[in-house]
């Protein structure tokens, strides 16, 4: 198994790190590069749904990307201890019909000493945007360093 630092127990400094790690990740889009970050048996709530382990990730981050069209992410963190990390995100999306939507949640992670996440418990909630509310507008990939974060943004 990889290590993947920042590994616990967490400061601010690596919490935020750890937590901008995982923004780039998801911003990749990359289903097979988001589930290296977690351990082989790593168990998630998202929404109301249940899944247990690399494989079942993957399939979970295919379908999401699927249907959640032009997809950026911007975490933050809330709270943090040891091996556990709180953050809020909010991210933009639009169906297959150019529908927008921005998502808003709260994740709280737990994590191995490798820094690999064992557990991941996500609460989400969508509220339909019209195309010029949007404010995540970089290019597909990662967040540049000097576009804002969620509080910047009054998020």
């Amino acid at each position: 198994m990889t290590a993947k630092p920042p590994v616990p127990p967490f400061t601010r400094e690596s919490a935020v790190r750890k937590a901008r790690l995982a923004e780039d990740a998801w911003n990749s889009r990359d289903p097979a590069r988001v589930a290296l970050a977690y351990t082989q048996d790593s168990r998630w709530r998202n929404r109301a749904e249940f899944i247990t382990g690399r494989a079942e990730i993957v399939a979970f981050l295919t379908r999401k990307w699927q249907r959640e069209l032009d997809y950026r992410l911007i975490k933050e963190v809330w709270a943090y201890e040891a091996r556990r990390i709180a953050v809020r995100f909010a991210y933009e999306w639009h169906d297959d019909s150019g529908n927008w939507f921005r998502s808003y949640g709260n994740e709280n992670w737990e994590f191995d000493d490798d820094g690999l996440m064992s557990a991941r418990h996500a609460s989400v909630n969508d509220r339909p945007i019209a195309a010029a509310e949007r404010l995540f507008h970089w290019p597909s990939g990662r967040r540049p360093d000097d576009c804002p974060g969620l509080s910047a943004l009054g998020l």
